[in-house]
C-alpha cells in the first residue's frame, strides 16, 4: 500500500501573496508600520478567545513575531486587512495548513465588527485558495460561541462537517464546529465576486 502525501508537505500549498482588493478592503502583506494598530486591536481578550494561536495580552513583541513569521515562505498565506479608503488596519486573515488540509482563518478588531469586513476577506481568500491551489476542499473551524463567524462562513458556502476541539492559547481546549467547502460548490457560488 502506498501512503498518500500529507497536504502539509504539498508544495502546491505554497501560495504567492497577491494584493487583494475588495469593495471595502485592501488585503496585503503585514508590515512593520502595522505594529501599533495591530497591537491596539489584537490586545483584546474578546478577539483572542475566539482564536487558536493569538495570545492575550498581545504586545509589540507578539506583533513583531507575527510579522516576521508572515514573511517566511511557508505553505498558506497571511494578510493584513486595511480599509481601502483610509489604509486603516482592521484585522488579519489567512489560509493556514492544518492536519486536515488548508484552512481559512480571520479576525477583525472589535471597533470594526458588524461592517461586513470578515465576509469580504473570507470571500477573497476562498477564491484565492481555489484559484491558486489544486485543493478539492477548504476547511474552517468556528468556536461554538461565535455566531458572527458562523454567519460569515455560511455566506461563503461552507457546509457543516461536525464538531471537534481546538486548543486555544487563551481559553484552553474549547469546542468548535468544523466546516468544509468543496471545489464544486465554490464553482457554483462564484457569483459573489
Amino acid at each position: 500500500m502506498i501512503a498518500a502525501k500529507d497536504d502539509s508537505e504539498d508544495e502546491s500549498l505554497f501560495i504567492d501573496r497577491p494584493e487583494l482588493v475588495t469593495k471595502s478592503l485592501v488585503m496585503r502583506a503585514p508590515r512593520d508600520s502595522d505594529i501599533a494598530q495591530l497591537v491596539q486591536l489584537a490586545d483584546n481578550r474578546h478577539v483572542a478567545q475566539m482564536l487558536a494561536r493569538m495570545p492575550h495580552p498581545y504586545g509589540e513583541a507578539e506583533a513583531r513575531t507575527f510579522i516576521a513569521m508572515s514573511q517566511v515562505r511557508q505553505p498558506g498565506v497571511s494578510y493584513a486587512l486595511t480599509l481601502a479608503e483610509t489604509g486603516t488596519f482592521v484585522g488579519c486573515a489567512g489560509l493556514n495548513v492544518k492536519d486536515r488540509g488548508l484552512e481559512l482563518g480571520y479576525w477583525i478588531g472589535e471597533p470594526h465588527w458588524k461592517r461586513g469586513y470578515a465576509t469580504e476577506a473570507a470571500h477573497a481568500l476562498v477564491d484565492l485558495a481555489f484559484r491558486s491551489t489544486a485543493i478539492s476542499v477548504l476547511h474552517c473551524s468556528v468556536r461554538v460561541i461565535n455566531p458572527a463567524s458562523r454567519r460569515v462562513i455560511h455566506k461563503c458556502g461552507f457546509q457543516y462537517a461536525g464538531q471537534g476541539m481546538m486548543n486555544s492559547i487563551v481559553s484552553g481546549q474549547v469546542p468548535v464546529e468544523r466546516y468544509r467547502l468543496d471545489r464544486k460548490t465554490w464553482e457554483s457560488l462564484r457569483s459573489w465576486s
